[in-house]
């Protein structure tokens, strides 16, 4: 009784300990954009230039994500996350100073590391450390706080840019930064230890837990292809997510006649569904289970988006953003669990893997996007959302179908 009251205490500051990161990855990730208006006339360069900024930013953050498996191997995962930290601490601050335009580039691929290896760890550390009927729940709570980052920052910015003092966004970051850093560093949760509880290594990869010869080899393709269909679910997820908080308002300006301000508000509205939703989707999973729940939020997503695409009003589209943002709340972290959990005993690799995949789609699809608005507009445009939604819901129904049958071999080695 005195350990399992011990353990709850253990993960509860492992807990308060990932909102505040995510709550600065959250800040982070969305500081370039909020304040890039007033960044391009500052440096007088043009929107393009802008653009590869937060792309060098985007390709730090997606190699950092990928190599962190490798890098806990070798570091040790307490080393490598404050390492991280201190990364972005530096990176934030040398874009605080408005540096030359040279040095921001150069400077963007290391922010993106620090913050891509950081989501990478503490999720990592989050779902292999919590009971596996408590995973969804404990990645909600920490999801809540990267929602509440994204939500808040564009709020700061512009009560930043409205002063004058656009360049204290990045000291905003770097200062929480130095926050995380010393609260990881006196509080480090036991619980989780140098690689935490089942780490990841190479035996445990290699270990053959069922058997020898064809129903080995089998298992195995199986558990590859459950891999392979999560990793495209992300990238389908994510570049969904992004193509549409990219381009509602846009859709909503130029197809509702609506000004810019007023239609940014249907970001906040979705953002702020976001938060809603993170604080009861893990209940929601742990007490249906993973797979029916993301069956119940990918049908609803593809339900409300084909809604989108019929109903073109002001309010139907802010009621449908609503929804949507409900409905999308659990699906990052829930996936992430789901597919850790078939596919267990490699949480850091499949984590970076299931993280990177969201990044490729959340660059490649926006483009796309923004090249089918261009070609045939902004009807036309919502089907593709409702699209996209389907898409997602297909490829979790096979990932769940790979799954179940990943389960019967197992049961029969």
């Amino acid at each position: 009784m005195d350990w399992e009251k011990q353990r709850g205490t253990m993960m509860a500051r492992l807990i308060f300990l990932g909102c505040v990161a995510y709550l600065a990855v959250g800040l982070g990730q969305l500081a370039l954009g909020t304040i890039m208006e007033p960044m391009v006339d500052a440096y007088g360069v043009k929107y393009g230039d802008g653009g590869q900024l937060v792309m060098n930013q985007f390709m730090g953050g997606m190699f950092g994500v990928l190599m962190t498996p490798w890098l806990i191997g070798r570091l040790g995962r307490k080393r490598l996350l404050l390492g991280a930290f201190t990364v972005v601490i530096i990176a934030e601050a040398v874009y605080a100073t408005q540096p030359a335009w040279s040095v921001m580039l150069v400077t963007a691929p290391f922010a993106g590391l620090g913050l891509g290896m950081t989501e990478a760890i503490v999720g990592s550390i989050v779902i292999s450390s919590a009971d596996p009927e408590r995973a969804n729940r404990a990645m909600s709570r920490i999801e809540v706080f990267f929602s509440a980052g994204a939500l808040i920052m564009p709020f700061v910015g512009a009560w930043l840019i409205a002063n004058g003092m656009w360049v204290a966004a990045f000291i905003v970051v770097s200062v929480l930064m130095v926050v995380t850093f010393m609260l990881w560093t006196i509080f480090w949760p036991n619980i989780v230890g140098d690689k935490g509880i089942g780490g990841d290594s190479a035996s445990d990869e290699g270990e053959d837990t069922v058997g020898k010869g064809v129903v080995t080899a089998a298992i195995r393709r199986r558990g590859k292809l459950v891999l392979a269909l999560g990793a495209l679910y992300f990238l389908v997820y994510v570049g969904t997510e992004m193509s549409f908080v990219h381009y509602l308002p846009s859709l909503l300006v130029n197809g509702n006649g609506l000004s810019d301000s007023t239609a940014s508000l249907s970001l906040s509205v979705y953002w702020g569904a976001m938060v809603i939703g993170r604080l009861v989707s893990g209940h929601a999973a742990d007490r249906w289970g993973g797979g029916l729940y993301m069956i119940v939020t990918c049908v609803s997503c593809a339900v409300i988006f084909i809604v989108l695409g019929g109903l073109h009003t002001t309010e139907a589209t802010f009621v449908l953003t609503l929804l949507a943002g409900l409905a999308m709340s659990g699906m990052f972290s829930v996936a992430l669990v789901f597919t850790n959990h078939v596919v267990p005993g490699v949480t850091e690799r499949t984590t970076s893997l299931l993280m990177a995949s969201g990044g490729i789609g959340g660059a490649l699809l926006p483009k796309l996007t923004g090249w089918f608005l261009d070609e045939h507009g902004m009807d036309a445009t919502r089907w593709l959302f409702a699209g996209m939604a389907i898409v997602m819901l297909a490829v979790i129904v096979a990932q769940l179908t790979a799954a179940r049958g990943l389960g019967a071999r197992l049961a029969r080695g």
